[in-house]
């Protein structure tokens, strides 16, 4: 008998056809013997419109409220969902948040994890009942209602494996698995059947959206092994495991994008030690994630620093910025937000050279200019101009004959 915590995604329960559908995939393992944990999204869409209800309200909703709004649709599925079990007489029982104990910071709209505790749902797997929980959604020390941010619900199954130890998370989407770049934009694009955690982390990162990047941190922290797979049919999807000698021959597993990305610039910035803690530490005070920076060679006591935030975070960015650009003395701030991310990841950059060459060969060659370059162990990503996007992404794909695998 193994234990089995599932996820589906909103598109996978958009429907009450679906949902029913989603019954049937799920008693498929409880008649193999199986103990089920349900993770679920709320329906398609639902959280978007949610979202445009409280922004109707005000201009930039957030907080508790903004939280115990936005968590309701996760709570509709959970109920719809254990319906349709009892309705199949598969003996089911949704668990909202606060009735599981996930523990999170206070951190709305953005809260961590601190503890699960698993005591309940073990009880209810003991009874033999297929537990439905929502994804998403936590509560804090003092049980006020949070929510783990947009794709938190991979986080919240994530989380629960690694607390009941499961034998595998599965992570049920809309599409057959990762793949090495996106399959919608390169008809090219071909299924991975083994990443590691430490390359899907880094294609999280970087723009792939089938899973969240803290999902990923959790699976590769905990020993979590996960599949993503199609919640549409019953084909082997994509497993993320730990590395594998095989893993490393490969010279660049995936291409990945992130159109979601905006710069700010500020000039002419005093050249002094301590100067780039007083523009980060206010940011990061604001639960506001940075990801590329770039600092220009000093000139004249003077020098450029570039970074880049997400399109949600660019005005409370901005708005903060501006501030500490004048307490500083800085010349002027600059945005934009027509820029994309474009990343090279494998494991074989560890020991193959000449990737970088290639990659930015490759990019001259269709005349992209490169505005900013970040770089790790295994990956090299760049910041373009968004025009250029799809260009770059099927260029590089070529190059890299990641259609040929």
């Amino acid at each position: 008998m193994a234990l089995i915590v599932k996820k589906f995604g909103g598109t996978s329960v958009g429907s009450i056809e679906r949902i029913r559908d989603v019954a049937k995939q799920v008693l498929l393992d409880k008649h193999n013997g199986d103990q089920v944990v349900v993770v679920v999204s709320a329906m398609a869409g639902e959280t978007n419109r949610l979202v445009g209800l409280s922004k109707d309200i005000m201009s930039m909703p957030e907080g508790r409220e903004y939280d115990v709004l936005v968590s309701t649709g996760e709570q509709v599925t959970i109920a719809l969902l254990a319906l349709a079990l009892q309705d199949v007489a598969a003996p089911a029982i949704s668990l909202l948040a606060h009735q599981v104990k996930i523990l999170t910071d206070s951190a709305h709209s953005k809260a961590r994890i601190k503890m699960i505790d698993d005591s309940r749902i073990r009880q209810e797997l003991s009874a033999g009942n297929i537990v439905v929980v929502p994804g998403f959604q936590g509560i804090d020390e003092n049980n006020n209602v949070t929510t783990l941010g947009r794709g938190g619900s991979d986080t919240t199954a994530v989380a629960l494996a690694a607390a009941l130890q499961a034998d595998v998370c599965q992570i049920f989407t809309d599409v057959d698995g990762v793949f090495t770049t996106d399959p919608n934009l390169v008809s090219g694009a071909k299924k991975i059947e083994r990443i590691s955690y430490e390359e899907m982390l880094e294609m999280a990162s970087t723009g792939a959206k089938v899973l969240q990047i803290r999902s990923v941190e959790l699976a590769a922290k905990y020993k979590v092994p996960l599949e993503v797979r199609s919640s549409f049919h019953n084909q082997p999807g994509t497993l993320v495991v730990q590395e594998d000698a095989n893993m490393e021959s490969q010279l660049v597993t995936g291409i990945s994008f992130d159109r979601n990305e905006a710069k700010i610039a500020v000039r002419e910035v005093p050249d002094v030690p301590g100067i780039a803690s007083k523009v980060f530490a206010p940011i990061s005070e604001a639960n506001i994630n940075v990801d590329m920076i770039v600092q220009n060679i000093s000139l004249e006591g003077k020098t450029d620093l570039t970074f880049t935030v997400t399109h949600a975070d660019l005005e409370k960015a901005l708005s903060i910025v501006k501030q500490v650009a004048q307490e500083i003395g800085a010349k002027h701030v600059e945005t934009s937000e027509d820029v994309a991310k474009v990343s090279v990841i494998g494991l074989g950059m560890r020991s193959h050279a000449g990737i970088a060459s290639k990659m930015f060969q490759t990019l001259a060659k269709e005349n992209i200019n490169v505005q900013m370059i970040s770089t790790s162990e295994i990956k090299i990503s760049i910041i373009i101009n968004d025009k250029y996007t799809e260009l770059a992404v099927r260029a590089l794909h070529e190059a890299f004959e990641l259609d040929k695998k």
